[in-house]
């Protein structure tokens, strides 16, 4: 009656192990799914479509953030998403200064500034916004909201996204 089986042992450390491995999958699995990338692409793409000046927000759930000018990438606790951009190139404005006065007046414009009164000619803007483009494009610290602003000024026509 109080006998011990030897299958029944071998059954019993069958179930542990494959407990301790359940456990170990269920602890691996992120807490959080990956940001909403392709929600952010759309607002870019929504503004920078459009023929006349626009601006957009967009709520950002998100660690880090990659903008290059053909697409975005969102990376969190719960991994990365990435979503090409349909819609013309973007500008992307980083948040932080790195001393040149491009990023500073390209950094007002976003904020709301007319380009006439940051920039002396529409050929400045422009050039401003190339360089913008042409910089590496690198994970930075994500902002709670990400602006998008499509401007013009003269015949020169920009979507900035910061």
């Amino acid at each position: 009656m109080f006998e011990t089986h030897l299958d029944a042992t071998y059954a019993w450390l069958g179930l542990a192990l494959v407990s301790v491995a359940a456990v170990g999958v269920v602890a691996a699995l992120p807490a959080s799914p990956p940001p909403d990338a392709s929600g952010v692409a759309h607002t870019i793409d929504s503004v920078a479509a459009g023929e006349h000046p626009a601006t957009a927000e967009h709520g950002l759930a998100a660690d880090r953030i990659r903008l290059t000018d053909r697409s975005v990438a969102l990376g969190g606790e719960g991994g990365a998403a990435r979503e090409p951009l349909r819609a013309s190139r973007i500008t992307p404005v980083p948040a932080e200064r790195h001393g040149a006065s491009d990023a500073d007046g390209l950094r007002r414009v976003l904020g709301g500034v007319p380009p006439d009164a940051a920039f002396d000619d529409p050929e400045a803007f422009a050039a401003a916004a190339e360089r913008a483009r042409a910089r590496d494009d690198e994970w930075r610290p994500a902002p709670d909201r990400l602006t998008v602003r499509r401007v013009h000024y003269g015949g020169v026509r920009v979507t900035l996204v910061g």
